[in-house]
């Protein structure tokens, strides 16, 4: 399985940007998909996830401003960010989870640079 993330990019505070990652599987069969982010210096943390089922949840700095969303006809996994602040500055990674029998199986992106800077 490879996901395909892209999207990232310079965007002054305030502002907004998309990230995309397609999966070359479909992505019904993970039991959820989610995105993480590493800020330079700082462990990677998952900010938003959203299940097989479609039930969303998302850390606290970004409630409100992301949205996590999914096309199953296109296997993409979406990140719809607004209101970007500085500290939102990160590589952000997408990730597919499934189960093999009882096993995690994780499936990562290869991450795109996302700078609020003005």
């Amino acid at each position: 399985v490879q996901l395909q993330a892209s999207g990232g990019g310079l965007v002054q505070p305030g502002g907004s940007l998309t990230l995309s990652c397609v999966a070359s599987r479909s992505i019904r069969d993970f039991v959820t998909l989610a995105w993480y982010r590493r800020a330079s210096g700082s462990q990677r943390e998952m900010i938003a996830r959203i299940t097989h089922g479609g039930k969303a949840d998302y850390i606290d700095s970004v409630k409100g401003r992301f949205t996590i969303s999914r096309d199953h006809a296109k296997n993409t996994l979406y990140l719809q960010m607004n209101d970007l602040k500085p500290e939102d500055t990160a590589v952000y990674y997408c990730n597919a989870l499934r189960f093999d029998d009882l096993d995690p199986v994780n499936y990562w992106g290869q991450g795109t640079q996302v700078t609020v800077s003005s």
